[in-house]
């Protein structure tokens, strides 16, 4: 499942999900563009690990939910690699309360960034994946989106309104032979689930069959595999990556 020379962009790629994304790209010879918002250093570190892998990288500083920015990532990217093969929309952000304390800038800002973003680097990319010969659309989505989650009726509904583009894009890039599919993890060993209190996450592990969170690893191979010449006669799927959770 080679990715030899291909050009693979992952938003969000400084740390967590998107890291492990972007190295197991260089793991099979990608190159990756990594995307981050504003951890400079953490993007670099991720580029040396991509390059340690055995691919080439780049960093590229942009806000994805700012449309101007993600414009001048693209660019960047085909001066770089030349068009993109594959673009993984993995940016994302959580502002958790119940609704009842949700503001409606906590719920604006979510949308931006969880939705917004992903609009805004699909249209900068979007002749780059459909013109690509196995052009690859791949969107992080989360189990939340499939189960609803208490305190996250912002990111909820960002990460199922990812289905419905998935599903669409998928539609409207079959004729070019380009396919979109959505990757739904479950609850992954990051950052994230490290703000958890313990009393919740052992509570989310007894809904896990498996009996432990995911590692942005198991993710990470599983996107590798949508990304591949493997996955070409699968488009506007959900692969959930949850352990095995009900949903």
């Amino acid at each position: 499942m080679t990715l030899e020379d291909r050009t693979c962009v992952v938003t969000g790629a400084s740390r967590g999900i998107g890291r492990a994304i972007a190295e197991e790209f260089g793991r099979h010879g990608a190159n990756v563009v990594v995307n981050y918002r504003s951890s400079e250093g953490m993007a670099a570190e991720t580029v040396d690990r991509v390059e340690a892998a055995g691919g080439s990288a780049v960093s590229t500083q942009a806000d994805v939910s700012d449309a101007e920015a993600v414009a001048a990532m693209a660019e960047a990217t085909r001066e770089a690699f030349g068009p993109a093969d594959v673009l993984v929309n993995n940016a994302g952000m959580t502002i958790d309360k119940k609704f009842e304390n949700m503001s409606p800038a906590d719920w604006q800002q979510v949308i931006d960034v969880n939705l917004g973003g992903v609009f805004n680097c699909t249209n900068a990319y979007f002749e780059d994946i459909k013109t690509a010969e196995d052009g690859r659309l791949i969107n992080i989505s989360s189990v939340v989106g499939q189960q609803g989650n208490y305190g996250q009726a912002n990111y909820a509904t960002t990460k199922s309104g990812l289905f419905g583009f998935t599903r669409t894009l998928a539609l409207e890039l079959a004729s070019e032979g380009s396919t979109a599919n959505c990757v739904a993890p479950g609850f992954v060993e990051t950052d994230m689930l490290e703000t958890v209190p313990e009393r919740v996450k052992e509570k989310i592990l007894r809904r896990i069959p498996l009996d432990r969170f995911a590692t942005p690893e198991d993710v990470a191979g599983i996107v590798r595999f949508v990304a591949s010449e493997d996955a070409g006669y699968m488009t506007g799927q959900i692969l959930a990556v949850n352990g095995g959770m009900e949903w």
